[in-house]
């Protein structure tokens, strides 16, 4: 199944994180097949929290999307996240799981607030402008002109095959 994953890091190296949680995805059998540039976006929620780095990966995998979720947590805590925090070594989002709608207590997918967010839309833009969300048929550039976030997102970093 192919998936797009969202991945933001706002304490410590953070560059770091973002890599190294993109080798353990892999490491985990999560084939990352594109990966966006690196962006540095302010914080939305909590101004204080320091700002983030952000980048969007498609990947394929076999793992349901619950295995998915356990996965990207596990990961996140070996590379130090606490929760709850707005401080994030590393954060792992599951924006889409192919064309999949689904909503449970633990899992809402497409991401539900993807939409609102810039620093998500920019670089899943940036490698699938025209994959159509499933929940609300547009495509990604329709989202991102659509979008109400103003907040900044500054490529830093550029993609890497």
């Amino acid at each position: 199944m192919y998936v797009y994953l969202g991945l933001g890091s706002n304490q410590g190296d953070r560059l770091k994180y973002l890599f190294s949680s993109q080798e353990m995805l892999s490491r985990a059998g999560i084939e990352i097949l594109k990966r966006s540039s690196v962006y540095e976006t302010e914080p939305l929620e909590v101004p204080t929290a320091g700002d983030f780095l952000n980048l969007v990966l498609q990947a394929r995998t076999n793992l349901s999307p619950e295995s998915l979720l356990d996965t990207c947590q596990v990961i996140e805590s070996a590379l130090g996240r606490k929760r709850p925090s707005v401080h994030r070594t590393i954060d792992i989002d599951i924006l889409y799981y192919g064309s999949i709608v689904l909503s449970n207590k633990n899992l809402e997918i497409p991401h539900p607030r993807l939409y609102k967010r810039q620093f998500v839309l920019v670089p899943l833009q940036e490698i699938s402008p025209d994959f159509l969300d499933p929940a609300k048929k547009k495509t990604i550039q329709n989202l991102l002109m659509n979008c109400q976030d103003r907040s900044s997102v500054s490529r830093i970093i550029g993609s890497h095959p």
